[in-house]
């Protein structure tokens, strides 16, 4: 009997012991194709010997330091380089675990930024709805998918939400998608208004949407309004690139795309490629100055921030998705997956929308394409292909409640980076045989 308390109690998994390319490998010696790279966390696949060779000269030399006590060269080298090709006047990184403690901080960071600066008043966020920005009691508040909500709403601290920048589900008939930008980017003045502006710290975002919604990019010119709107009413702008970021939309971070930069900008998972646990806030200039000139302190931390060796993980996969030139080959290998995506998909009966960035992609499936109306949620659809799909020797993830929280199924694809041409062949069979044989059992 297992001790292990497991993410679901009524499931047997396989257990993983060995990981290599693009593959992932149980104890049966079946080889899985990991498409989603677990949760868009393995951008540079598994068995890396340049990040595992880095790390293990880490451990050689200093595997722990407190941050209360020292600093380290791994997380100044590696706040260095990210600083260096951050947008923006983004200057500092507060290195952390993960992804939901980068939200978390984030958070924090805000409201003390505006204590500091004697504007006490400011401590409501805004948000949108079918986002994710993780699961610590601050992110899952800020997150507005109404499933992962339900049961802990006692515990949340109040944060509004506004319609997410959603163009397959919200943009009108006739309605250009530059018009719809604009239409779904003013929703947060008129959110800020109805507030508050004097209340207001932040408005926090994905540039592009990632677990919840399924690879959501935002219409053109959104975010350049969304920045307009929080420069004029003085609230910072956090991006939360935890899924998106770190090359996997084709940038280093998914923002360059729209032509903004925020005040606040969180990453994990690619940041490490799975190969240790890492994350990081980065804030701006004028942040941090609020901070060092005020009281010098951020009232905030964990014992394992700023790891030695989780930062020389992080430095290593930083550098070689910079100088093996992998930004170019997720461009060039996304339109190669999202061509191979249409061809076999695109005039699916029920595949209602491909979209995504780079090798962020997703396929939204419908009960009927004209009218866009989902399967019932009692069918379970997503929870069908993600079982055939692995069945097949393929890891996707497929997601539910893409709608509101209960309506609507996805997949989101987010293969590593290094991606063959005929890994995609693979990929695109293998999830055409679980979506189809999924569909013939709700038949």
């Amino acid at each position: 009997m297992s001790h292990v308390f497991p993410r679901h109690t009524k499931q047997s998994l396989p257990t993983a012991v060995a990981g290599e390319g693009c593959y992932l490998i149980d104890e049966t010696g079946k080889r899985y194709l990991d498409a989603s790279g677990g949760a868009a966390v393995s951008c540079l696949g598994h068995g890396d010997r340049d990040i595992i060779d880095a790390i293990k000269a880490q451990l050689d030399t200093l595997a722990y330091a407190h941050t209360g006590f020292f600093t380290s060269d791994p997380a100044e080298k590696l706040a260095d380089l990210l600083i260096k090709h951050a947008p923006g006047d983004l200057s500092r990184v507060y290195l952390l675990s993960g992804g939901s403690e980068a939200t978390e901080a984030a958070i924090k960071l805000a409201r003390q930024y505006f204590v500091e600066r004697g504007e006490p008043q400011r401590g409501h966020v805004i948000a949108r709805k079918q986002s994710y920005h993780g699961n610590t009691l601050g992110a899952l508040s800020a997150g507005g998918n109404a499933w992962r909500r339900a049961q802990f709403a006692p515990l949340l601290i109040d944060v509004s939400h506004i319609d997410p920048c959603f163009d397959y589900r919200l943009r009108h008939e006739g309605e250009t998608p530059e018009d719809y930008g604009l239409r779904a980017a003013n929703l947060l003045e008129e959110e800020i208004l109805r507030v508050g502006p004097e209340t207001v710290m932040a408005f926090m975002a994905e540039p592009v949407v990632g677990a919840t919604a399924g690879a959501v990019p935002p219409a053109p010119g959104y975010f350049k309004r969304i920045r307009e709107i929080c420069d004029q009413y003085g609230v910072l702008l956090i991006l939360d690139e935890v899924m998106c970021g770190m090359g996997r939309t084709g940038t280093l971070f998914a923002c360059e795309q729209d032509g903004i930069a925020p005040d606040i900008l969180c990453i994990a998972k690619g940041l490490g490629a799975g190969y240790q646990p890492i994350g990081a806030m980065l804030c701006s200039q004028g942040i941090y100055g609020t901070i060092a000139q005020g009281s010098g302190f951020f009232q905030h931390g964990h014992t394992y921030q700023a790891h030695p060796t989780a930062a020389a993980a992080g430095l290593a996969v930083v550098s070689a998705i910079l100088d093996r030139n992998l930004l170019e080959r997720v461009n060039t290998q996304g339109d190669k997956l999202k061509s191979a995506l249409n061809a076999k998909f695109g005039q699916h009966a029920h595949i209602g929308d491909i979209r995504g960035r780079g090798l962020f992609l997703a396929l939204e499936l419908v009960a009927d394409r004209t009218t866009k109306m989902p399967f019932a949620p009692k069918h379970g659809l997503a929870g069908k292909i993600k079982k055939a799909a692995f069945e097949a020797g393929l890891i996707c993830y497929p997601m539910s409640g893409t709608i509101d929280g209960e309506n609507g199924d996805h997949i989101l694809l987010a293969p590593p980076f290094i991606i063959s041409d005929a890994q995609i062949d693979e990929l695109v069979e293998k999830l055409s045989t679980a979506i189809e044989g999924s569909l013939a059992s709700i038949a």
